[in-house]
């Protein structure tokens, strides 16, 4: 055993920091327990070098002589007779409250007793909630029904029929069991009791014992304004009751907002697409624009591009997170004229005739693309 590396043994280097070492310990133990490993007769022994190099390694002084002169300065400050003077004989300090956490992984329980437990609390409940994007904007009140656990009105959410408890008979009234493992005793909740320390002798026939039922619950939830997509609400109290009258759980509601016909919500800002004539487009003018609070007229100026981008500002949505609200942003689509009639035909081929008499006067885009396209042809050709 002198010539054991105990750094080794937990596969850390020699500048390990005192964290390192820790979750070193933790991972070896979890590996070489000795009841993860049933068919190793000599996992038992290398538990004990990995408990006996974390014991050492953890002590700065102790680290420190291990260091400097070897195991044999350290081999008899184990405080055991184990291998090389370490034993079995328990853990102490922050090496118990680490064994805690590896019994809660390795046998799916609390390895720390904490006596008897307080009444459960309730699960909680998500659901969601579509609400139109006028009401995520304006704030809406919703009437939801919602199947959930409440508490039994007949006990009382007690779970017992003539509201009486006895001591549990397996733990005695502590609310734990001690549970042997290998060369461990693990503590856990009692089973027959759930951690409550009593029982109920004559349980209600309502909730057989449970202390609450299933039912569906009518909820008036109000939705702020200013909410988006995504959101979510928290109405605490409001989820399922906990078993025999612990306190109830929190309801969640995620909001889901329908796409809107007109408007496209980003954050704060409002987007919506406008068809204009190819007359307002040319000689300019003026179209009526919805938003939130009405009509509005936005005044187009002559010669609009399509897709050229108008903003209002204050037009957009007050938002739940601020005190400011945002734009709308509106951008025009100049729409080409269908089902034309004769008349009408003749009155654009005029038109046209006029404008291409002009060159490139009226169309000074139309010029700039196709000469970007003559050279990117040129230099294709080269």
């Amino acid at each position: 055993m002198a010539q054991k590396d105990l750094y080794k043994i937990l596969g850390i280097e020699k500048s390990a920091t005192a964290a390192e070492i820790k979750k070193a310990f933790k991972r070896t133990a979890m590996k070489l327990h000795p009841d993860r490993n049933a068919d190793d007769p000599s996992a038992q022994d290398k538990f004990k070098e990995a408990q006996m190099a974390y014991e050492i390694l953890k002590d700065e002084q102790k680290r420190q002589a291990y260091d400097q002169y070897g195991f044999d300065a350290v081999s008899g400050q184990g405080g055991g007779q184990g291998p090389g003077g370490f034993g079995g004989g328990g853990f102490h300090g922050d090496v118990g409250d680490m064994f805690g956490d590896i019994f809660s992984d390795i046998f799916g329980g609390g390895g720390r007793g904490r006596g008897r437990q307080g009444p459960q609390r309730g699960r909680d409940v998500q659901i969601e909630m579509t609400v139109e994007l006028e009401e995520a904007i304006n704030g809406v009140s919703k009437e939801i029904n919602i199947p959930t656990m409440v508490s039994c009105d007949p006990c009382h959410g007690t779970g017992s029929k003539d509201g009486k408890t006895s001591t549990c008979s397996t733990c005695g009234g502590v609310g734990q069991v001690r549970m042997q493992q290998g060369m461990f005793s693990v503590q856990q909740a009692c089973p027959d009791c759930k951690g409550q320390g009593q029982t109920i002798s004559n349980p209600c026939g309502s909730c057989h014992g449970q202390g609450r039922k299933q039912e569906k619950t009518k909820l008036n939830v109000k939705i702020p304004a200013g909410v988006d997509q995504g959101d979510r609400i928290r109405l605490s109290g409001k989820g399922e009751a906990g078993p025999q009258g612990g306190p109830a759980g929190d309801l969640y509601v995620d909001i889901h907002v329908i796409p809107h016909k007109i408007f496209v919500r980003e954050g704060d800002h409002l987007f919506c697409e406008m068809p204009i004539d190819f007359a307002t487009a040319c000689l300019g003018g003026e179209i009526i624009v919805p938003t939130l609070t009405g009509e509005v007229k936005l005044k187009v100026p002559a010669e609009t591009q399509s897709g050229k981008q108008f903003r209002l500002r204050g037009k957009g949505v007050k938002s739940i997170r601020s005190h400011s609200t945002g734009d709308l942003h509106c951008k025009v689509n100049v729409e080409t004229p269908v089902s034309l009639s004769g008349e009408q035909k003749d009155l654009i081929e005029q038109l046209d005739k006029t404008i291409k008499a002009s060159g490139d006067k009226n169309n000074p885009r139309k010029k700039g693309w196709f000469d970007n396209v003559k050279s990117f042809l040129d230099k294709m050709t080269g």
